[in-house]
């Protein structure tokens, strides 16, 4: 299945920066706007199947551009907000708002809405297969051959991440803000989840996918 498209709508270069980073590293296409000005334009050049959506926007915010979205495209729509109101929150989703996110967020939990908007919004999910481990989309379902993996919050994200980039090596600092949402922390943490992913994809006997390449990091992936 092809890659989901995101557009994030998002003035604040520190907020818009790192977001697109920990998207992309997720194997997601993005593109990213600092205001609404050109949204229709870009709605219809890039055809997105999300909109991440902030609501302070200069010029027109979001909850006006909330109603361009839905007149002139399919996609779902995550509202970005530092309001965190009953009133802002329903006036989001009343107006056809999909999910909504209040600031300051955790990337770990914004990219675990936009997997939960798209498995809800985007018909035909996948199945990804690594020899024979098997996980779904938001890799709520991992199952190696015929036994279930089961797998904490973190080391879902984790296996997700290294699934993405199935058979191409990542870095530590990579895992660490795809999956923690930041680069500046002990890389013994990305170490410790590994070897916890490993022993439970291993635990029936079976052979290793995830590999350790030294001095680079790590890669999902059958060995020859």
């Amino acid at each position: 299945m092809e890659a989901a498209r995101i557009l994030l709508v998002e003035d604040s270069e520190a907020i818009r920066v790192p977001v697109r980073a920990a998207l992309r590293a997720q194997g997601f296409a993005v593109e990213a706007l600092a205001d609404g000005g050109d949204l229709e334009q870009r709605l219809a050049a890039f055809g997105p199947d999300l909109v991440v959506l902030d609501v302070m926007l200069p010029g027109r915010d979001g909850f006006a551009l909330l109603p361009v979205v839905r007149r002139a495209s399919r996609a779902a729509v995550l509202m970005l907000t530092a309001r965190d109101t009953v009133a802002d929150r329903v006036a989001g989703l009343a107006g056809g708002a999909d999910d909504y996110l209040v600031k300051p967020f955790a990337m770990a939990e914004l990219v675990a809405r936009v997997h939960a908007v798209l498995r809800r919004t985007r018909p035909g999910g996948s199945v990804t297969a690594v020899g024979d481990l098997t996980l779904d989309d938001d890799v709520t379902q991992v199952r190696r051959g015929p036994r279930t993996v089961d797998l904490t919050d973190t080391e879902r994200r984790l296996l997700g991440y290294l699934a993405s980039h199935r058979d191409r090596v990542v870095s530590k600092t990579q895992i660490l803000t795809a999956v923690w949402g930041y680069e500046g922390f002990d890389e013994n943490v990305v170490e410790v989840h590994v070897s916890s992913l490993r022993r439970k994809l291993e635990a029936g006997g079976e052979p290793r996918l995830v590999h350790t390449v030294r001095g680079r990091g790590y890669r999902l992936g059958v060995e020859p």
